[in-house]
């Protein structure tokens, strides 16, 4: 039978006393967790999800990239302390998004790649957002174009258009994530570029940058004077 152990219960009465800042990853992560087994801590535990994380992705936010299966091979998880990993993950991924958006400016580029930052670097296929906004700068409209294409080129400028006219949109921005990790535009991603902006300024509905999400890092098309 589980039950708590007094290892378990000192990162939990450590947080009352001191606060967060004075736990570790793996105490904060053994709260979470709460219950050990009978031969192991719920810091042990949680040491052992640590250690499964991958480089570059490694300690916490790593949880992210680790699937339900591969947590509960591991000794002590099952699926509900599976679930509880993965919902904080969830969480602290939305927490970084919403805050991003708080300082969102469409007229910087590094503004834009910091909102889809962590929404997009951890992704293994592509996904392709259009941002559209208002005469004010105001986003109006964040539409996700596709999820999971092998490349961007597989975007139809028609479809980009289709939406920025039911929305009314006076300026438009593309936003995808290459898998790599390496942000540095194709060829593909080129040209569609270029085609959906010779498009935009015959609809006066400017494409004002492509914004390409990396691992930690981004290429603006704008910046790049590629557009």
């Amino acid at each position: 039978m589980q039950a708590l152990l007094n290892n378990d219960e000192l990162p939990y009465e450590r947080f009352l006393k001191f606060g967060p800042g004075s736990l570790t990853d793996a105490e904060l992560l053994a709260i979470i967790l709460r219950t050990g087994t009978v031969d192991l801590s719920a810091i042990e535990i949680a040491n052992s999800i640590l250690d499964l994380t991958k480089a570059p992705n490694d300690g916490l936010i790593g949880l992210y990239d680790l699937s339900i299966k591969e947590l509960t091979n591991l000794r002590g998880v099952g699926e509900v302390k599976a679930v509880k990993i993965k919902a904080i993950a969830e969480l602290a991924m939305r927490i970084s998004t919403q805050r991003a958006k708080k300082n969102l400016r469409i007229n910087s580029s590094s503004s834009v790649a910091e909102y889809f930052m962590e929404r997009l670097r951890h992704k293994k296929n592509e996904c392709v957002y259009l941002l559209c906004t208002d005469s004010k700068g105001s986003i109006i409209l964040e539409e996700k174009l596709s999820d999971g294409t092998v490349n961007m080129s597989f975007i139809s400028p028609r479809q980009v258009f289709l939406k920025a006219l039911s929305c009314e949109a006076v300026n438009i921005i593309l936003v995808h994530n290459h898998p790599s990790g390496d942000p540095t535009p194709s060829k593909a991603d080129i040209e569609i570029t270029k085609n959906i902006k010779a498009i935009g300024e015959m609809a006066d509905i400017p494409l004002l940058d492509h914004v390409i999400i990396g691992d930690k890092c981004y290429t603006s098309l704008k910046e790049e004077r590629i557009i």
